[in-house]
């Protein structure tokens, strides 16, 4: 079951970040002064959808405690990374953002990296 919170834990923090991205994508326009930003950040903080990513970020925290009351946090925690994948794939599925060999390998090396760490 603690394996299940890890994921969990993933999922909730790659649909917070796509979220983010959708939503202010939804609104972008140039921020020239510091009230601009200021007016954008409440605006997106009134929207139900980062309502919702922030919602999925406390989701993704309690879950990481549950699996921390089970697995040691060096075995754990290379597992998160495993978002940096799923980010990479779903933000050129959904927002056709370019993937090229650089990011290929970069994620062919995390997943690597969590193989190798995971085993002990």
């Amino acid at each position: 079951m603690s394996y299940a919170y890890v994921f969990a834990t993933v999922l909730l923090t790659v649909y917070g970040q796509i979220v983010v991205k959708w939503q202010v994508m939804a609104v972008a326009r140039p921020l020239e002064t510091w009230s601009d930003r200021v007016h954008l950040l409440l605006h997106l903080l009134l929207n139900p959808w980062i309502v919702s990513s922030l919602v999925a970020a406390l989701l993704a925290a309690l879950c990481w405690m549950l699996a921390m009351t089970k697995l040691d946090l060096s075995h754990a925690y290379p597992f998160v990374s495993l978002s940096f994948v799923l980010v990479l794939v779903l933000s050129a599925l959904v927002f056709h953002e370019p993937l090229n060999w650089y990011k290929i390998v970069g994620v062919a090396l995390i997943v690597g990296g969590v193989a190798v760490s995971s085993q002990g």
